[in-house]
């Protein structure tokens, strides 16, 4: 996500206050904030889900539809998302 640049911190302030109720949703297995070196306005959100049927169920949420109603308005750009799946695990 690339946000204006005088709003990370705001950013930082909603995920502060949603980051213990995204990561307890039913489902979540582990959830970070990743922020780029070089750019500090680029910030990932980087989480396990249990099964798609747990995220999808939390992008229907109330709790992300006030999250998302607070972040998308301090975006400079279109944010993108993905889904992966694991291929290889090097341990």
């Amino acid at each position: 996500m690339t946000f204006k640049k005088n709003e990370v911190e705001n950013f930082l302030k909603v995920f502060e206050a949603s980051k213990t109720k995204i990561r307890n949703f039913e489902g979540c297995q582990h959830l970070e904030l990743w922020q780029e070196k070089s750019e500090s306005d680029i910030l990932f959100t980087y989480s396990w889900w249990q099964d798609d049927h747990c995220l999808q169920n939390y992008r229907q949420s109330e709790l992300f539809a006030a999250t998302w109603a607070q972040t998308k308005i301090l975006f400079a750009a279109k944010p993108e998302a993905w889904s992966v799946d694991v291929l290889k695990k090097i341990d």
